[in-house]
């Protein structure tokens, strides 16, 4: 706890239970439970039968069974420290293919140094940081950066390791190796900001801070009052051991675990899950939410979108020619065009005559009869084709909403531009306003450009954005919002997101993102449907307040009967039933979760 010598719960255990213990010891042994023939009789009170002749043995241990069975259930919830860093090393590449002497050798990536040159096919991860020396090529960096539309590289290009490459063969070579790349510096911030975060003090312990000292108080004033008063040191003592043992809380070492346990088991029906006690706490207080945006509230995948036909040119025509040339194409984008344009046609799309990859600019070939382009303007400028004002106009319109237009000709002119973005999950807009309803303040956070990040929060209602932000500036904007007092939550699934996870005060992740983004969070979405993240807030807010019950009834009743205990008409027997009762209605109380919806 934040308070070394505080009295906890651990306290009243050990005073209770070696009071419990001890007394039945000298009863056994010095006193007449231990006698031949002697019956352990039953009164409700202490002062009408002989105590030396009760003992309580099953009071010691009832009550440590009970908390170590508490402890354990909990211990079991609780996040597996480390995990988080493990993935994020995992992410990178294994082995690569390195050039020596002009021949390819696979080696370990911890065998590569500084200069070395490494070649990286389609689909394979880039091993290292470096700069790409030979080739051209798409490389998928949305994971490290949060970028949602691949990176085109070509020689003189930084690529990053753990990034994707796409579609061409790249010779990369290595700058930065080791605990220099920036995936190895990523992992370094997950780790502080794991190491950094102090778990809640368990609620429980905040109350016995207050609750041990007033028992211990009460326990030795009955013990000096009842000798003051009767001059009987058995009853006295008897009358002490019971004020000890009716306060050592059973249901207390319960009231968090069983809750935990029902919560936690509701929430993995229902594709939530909850990795300890400490998150709950968080879930009551948060008051912001900070929502990255690939792969949170968009799909993470380029979709087709608009698509704008030149006069004389029919929708059905553009998509069939343009979905053919990009089919051939391995460019995330063209593949996009490709899927989007097969889906609305309904049919199969033809297979090019010729197909031609024009680096950084696009593609070109024959469909048909056809001489078709399919691009950026520069391709068709340069084959002395311009874009008609309906078609720019549609261009600069794509470019200001953050879309990638792509220009499509044939025969010599200009014919159409195909709107290709990461869409919007059906369900994002419904999940910000159920967000908005819990109290939180929503916040898109990403690495993606401006007009993008501003086209997307408009899309579901978000009113505050940070855009292109760096995978470690995530973190500062968060560290920024709760030096504003605030207390943030935090949605996201990317490696880039890891940390900000760590560091944010609730980290939510989507169970569709990466391993590192899953164990840097404190709740992980299973479905990776923002909606969800509501569900969640709710589920743990429920969970919490049944904990905050359980605790409640498993002091009342201590508090409760303490006096009786005090005065000498309550004994020890009766506060062990007490207790068994306590903690029977704290595991019912709990059960009432799994009605949760």
């Amino acid at each position: 706890t934040d308070q070394p010598n505080a009295a906890t719960m651990d306290t009243l255990v050990s005073v209770g239970t070696l009071a419990a213990f001890g007394w039945s010891v000298w009863a056994l042994f010095l006193g007449d439970a231990g006698m031949a023939g002697m019956r352990h009789g039953f009164e409700a009170t202490v002062s009408r039968s002989d105590p030396s002749s009760t003992i309580y043995l099953e009071v010691a241990a009832g009550v440590i069974t009970f908390i170590l069975l508490g402890r354990y259930l909990e211990a079991r919830s609780k996040r597996r420290a480390g995990s988080a860093l493990r993935a994020l090393m995992h992410l990178g590449a294994k082995d690569v293919t390195v050039l020596r002497d002009g021949r390819e050798v696979r080696v370990p990536v911890g065998r590569l140094a500084v200069g070395d040159h490494f070649v990286v096919r389609p689909g394979e991860k880039i091993a290292t940081d470096g700069t790409v020396v030979e080739g051209s090529s798409a490389v998928d960096a949305s994971m490290l950066t949060g970028e949602s539309v691949p990176v085109d590289t070509a020689p003189g290009d930084f690529v990053a390791g753990a990034t994707l490459n796409v579609s061409g063969r790249l010779v990369v070579e290595a700058t930065r190796v080791g605990a220099d790349t920036q995936l190895a510096r990523m992992a370094k911030l997950v780790e502080d900001a794991q190491s950094g975060k102090a778990a809640a003090q368990r609620l429980a312990d905040r109350v016995s801070a207050v609750f041990v000292p007033v028992v211990l108080l009460i326990a030795l004033g009955t013990l000096v009052t009842w000798l003051l008063v009767t001059d009987d040191v058995t009853a006295s003592f008897t009358a002490a051991v019971a004020v000890l043992i009716i306060a050592c809380p059973c249901a207390l070492g319960l009231a968090t675990p069983t809750a935990l346990m029902v919560g936690t088991g509701r929430g993995a029906q229902l594709g939530i899950l909850i990795k300890g006690p400490e998150v709950l706490e968080t879930t009551r207080r948060a008051d912001t939410v900070v929502l990255d945006k690939t792969g949170t509230i968009t799909t993470g995948r380029m979709t087709l979108g608009a698509v704008h036909t030149a006069a004389g040119t029919t929708e059905a025509d553009l998509l069939r020619l343009a979905g053919a040339l990009e089919h051939a194409s391995e460019h995330p984008i063209a593949q996009a065009v490709a899927a989007g344009a097969a889906d609305r046609i309904a049919g199969e799309l033809p297979a090019p005559g010729s197909f031609t990859n024009v680096p950084g600019l696009g593609v070109r070939g024959t469909v048909e009869g056809r001489e078709v382009l399919a691009g950026r303007p520069k391709l068709l400028a340069d084959a002395g084709i311009d874009l008609p004002p309906s078609l720019s106009d549609a261009m600069t319109d794509a470019a200001s909403q953050g879309r990638t237009a792509i220009a499509v000709a044939w025969d010599g002119a200009a014919r159409g531009v195909l709107e290709v973005a990461d869409a919007v999950k059906d369900s994002s807009a419904d999940a910000v306003a159920e967000l908005r309803a819990l109290g939180l303040r929503p916040i898109l956070l990403t690495g993606d450009n401006q007009a993008v990040a501003d086209a997307v929060a408009r899309a579901v209602g978000i009113d505050e954005v940070y855009a292109e932000v760096m995978p470690e500036d995530k973190v500062d904007v968060v560290r920024r919002l709760q030096s504003e007092g605030r207390s943030v939550a935090m949605v996201g699934d990317g490696v880039n997101d890891a940390a900000a996870l760590a560091v944010a005060d609730l980290g939510l992740s989507m169970g569709t993102g990466t391993d590192a983004a899953i164990e840097a969070g404190d709740l992980t979405l299973v479905r990776g449907d923002l909606k969800v993240a509501a569900d969640a807030i709710r589920l743990s807010r429920r969970t919490l307040s049944t904990i905050r019950s359980n605790l409640f009834w498993a002091f009342g009743y201590n508090v409760a009967a303490l006096p009786l205990a005090a005065f000498g008409l309550l004994s020890p027997m009766i506060a062990g039933a007490a207790m068994a009762f306590s903690s029977v209605f704290v595991v019912t109380n709990s059960l009432r979760l799994r009605s949760f919806t």
